[in-house]
């Protein structure tokens, strides 16, 4: 185990920020001789400051937000890609409350790396230039990190880089006004680049080397390039320009973000590959889910180490299915919704691009068994879902709604109205079936004298949603070495990677198509070879002519194709604001399943497509592009300035 990593632990738990806020210094109780004075010094402040980062990792969630543990308002309830029991509707993040203060973390954050950038110099003849020089990169790129997730939450923020001394300095002159939209992104750039100039291009797991910085960088460009290109919620005040940008500025910053893409490859950086292997879905399968469980793979840039027992997470215990759940009684809170699944290749559609599980007089296609529909599915949705009856830690994972008792061995007719979200047990068909509320089942026997129960051991339940209830759970991430005694809270303690190179050539792939789209082609060819690596590499269909036909249908193209390498890495959430296309998805919206059964004297399963049976519907309030800056921060401030409409 590297020291770096021990030393971050120990940090994390050692540490307590309390009133480093915005406009008060924080009590000196270490002394700057004892932090400044030797390079244990130095590498427990990087430790602390590296504690703090702010990712969206496995303890991150949009009630509660960052370092918590308890997620179970999961982040994908909030983009479409799952359904969450605790998610009865479009939510955003709770950053006016956040049962924190997750606002004051943030600038207490970039205090400690002002307060390190300005003190370093005093004490510099204590270590090697090399080394001053990536602490000093370290800093920059920390507080980049930071204005970034500020920028992208409210727009235009306070723009604090140099230490701010109460009661030295009067409150008047720390009372700092947000500065423009535009600058706060120019900001972040700018810090990104002097971490580029000053990080070395190797540096120890779990800290920043001059391409996460450029990786980084090219994101958070993206981000700002869509923001100036799509965004039409505006604010200014004073004259200052606090949310919103001027278009004519898009195409510079997806420029950068191109360029910082590019720069990256000089790390050595490609996408893993050691178990993949052509035409052969299994081995592609395989590598895709193996390269989550690599933090020093060819593929991962920069990664969140987590071990047990000093530092954990709980993700297992709240996703595994059902039937694999641990003491602690928690399963499946993320479950992919069919809308997702359906973004995937090699499954039969209909010109709707639904799953065609219909035959043309309407009535249901029988399988063997629930796999056989998914037998040439793209691999990667099979490392990124576990579908009805795939394999889980070397064991069926049993999903299925019911089982259907009529007489028919051939030609079932549809259960429900198509469009309907009745509950089956409720619906004209409900006579026809047996099912079960909850996983304690009593077993039904089948006409041939064997026993099976109404509903699989992981769902789905009418009266327990502890299950699989879209028909579908999450597989990405999952740790299948943990033995069900092993799935509690507190126990995980798989690595996070936070950015991969898969990000960077989407990254390169959406800029060069905006690009296109301002007038400028030069980099399609480039664009084009990225995204075909990635679909080579997930065992998708390669980009056809009418994905290249216009600058428009690639971008649509690169879209879709982020929602799907990136899904369930707490990614699309930001993509579809910056897009400013949520609000469109989101509007009177209801979830689409599929709920496999299976046909007792037909001896086959079939699958009906439909709503989700909550009847739960989801409308994303446009006010959220911009986040709500939490009331104490006004409160306090004589120039603070809320976003529209809170």
């Amino acid at each position: 185990m590297r020291t770096f990593k021990y030393i971050i632990l120990f940090i994390a738990g050692l540490w307590a920020v309390s009133c480093t806020k915005l406009d008060i210094s924080p009590t000196n109780i270490i002394q700057d001789n004892t932090i400044f004075g030797s390079e244990d010094g130095l590498k427990s402040y990087m430790a602390r400051i590296y504690s703090e980062l702010p990712v969206e990792d496995f303890r991150y969630g949009p009630e509660r937000l960052f370092h918590r543990f308890y997620v179970l308002r999961v982040p994908s309830s909030m983009t479409g890609e799952a359904l969450c029991r605790e998610v009865n509707g479009s939510i955003t993040e709770a950053t006016s409350s956040d049962n924190g203060d997750t606002w004051g973390d943030f600038y207490a954050l970039i205090r400690e790396c002002n307060y390190f950038l300005q003190n370093i110099g005093n004490y510099a003849n204590k270590f090697s230039a090399e080394n001053v020089n990536m602490y000093k990169g370290e800093c920059y790129f920390v507080r980049a990190f930071t204005y970034y997730a500020l920028a992208k939450r409210y727009g235009g923020v306070p723009l604090v880089t140099r230490v701010l001394n109460y009661p030295d300095e009067s409150i008047k002159d720390i009372d700092i006004a947000r500065s423009s939209e535009e600058d706060t992104w120019n900001q972040v750039a700018n810090d990104f680049d002097s971490a580029i100039a000053l990080l070395p291009v190797k540096n120890q797991a779990g800290r920043a080397n001059k391409y996460a910085a450029y990786a980084f960088k090219a994101r958070a460009m993206l981000h700002a390039g869509s923001i100036a290109k799509y965004n039409t919620n505006n604010l200014t005040s004073g004259g200052i320009r606090l949310c919103g940008m001027n278009a004519s500025l898009a195409k510079d910053f997806f420029t950068k973000a191109y360029d910082a893409s590019l720069a990256v490859d000089g790390g050595g950086y490609s996408l893993y590959m050691n178990d993949w292997a052509a035409n052969d879905p299994e081995a592609q399968y395989r590598n895709y889910l193996n390269l989550f469980s690599k933090p020093t793979s060819s593929e991962a840039i920069f990664v969140k180490e987590y071990g047990y027992p000093e530092s954990v997470h709980g993700y297992d215990a709240y996703n595994v299915p059902a039937q694999y759940k641990g003491a602690n009684g928690y399963s499946s809170e993320t479950n992919p919704t069919l809308n997702f699944v359906e973004m995937f290749d090699g499954m039969d559609k209909d010109d709707k691009g639904h799953l065609n599980v219909y035959n043309p007089d309407g009535t249901y296609k029988l399988y063997d068994n629930t796999m056989d529909f998914f037998a040439t599915a793209e691999p990667r949705l099979r490392a990124t879902v576990i579908l009805p009856g795939d394999l889980f830690k070397g064991v069926s994972c049993q999903i299925w709604r019911g089982i259907y008792k009529g007489p028919s061995t051939t030609s079932i007719s549809r259960l429900i109205p198509e469009g309907s979200t009745v509950k089956y047990e409720n619906s004209g068909s409900a006579n026809m079936l047996v099912t079960s509320s909850s996983g304690s089942q009593t077993a039904y026997t089948l006409h041939n004298g064997t026993k099976m129960n109404p509903a699989g051991a992981s769902g789905i339940f009418y009266g327990d949603r502890t299950c699989a209830m879209s028909g579908f759970t999450i597989r990405k991430w999952l740790n299948e070495s943990l033995t069900q005694d092993q799935v509690l809270e507190n126990r995980s303690d798989q690595p996070w990677i936070e950015m991969r190179y898969a990000e960077v050539l989407l990254t390169r792939a959406e800029a060069a198509a905006e690009l296109a789209s301002l007038g400028t082609a030069t980099f399609l060819g480039a664009a084009y070879d990225a995204i075909d690596k990635i679909r080579t590499r997930a065992g998708a269909t390669l980009l056809t002519g009418e994905e290249k036909s216009s600058a428009n249908t690639f971008i649509s193209a690169v879209r879709k194709e982020r929602r799907k390498e990136l899904a369930f890495e707490n990614k699309t959430w930001w993509d579809l604001k910056r897009w400013r296309v949520i609000a469109t998805e989101q509007s009177n919206t209801r979830w689409r399943t599929l709920m496999p059964f299976y046909a007792d004297f037909a001896g086959k399963y079939f699958f009906d497509a439909r709503y989700d049976e909550t009847g739960n519907t989801y409308t994303f309030d446009t006010r959220w592009y911009y986040q709500e800056i939490p009331g104490a921060a006004i409160s306090t401030s004589t120039k603070m300035i809320q976003n529209a409409g809170y």
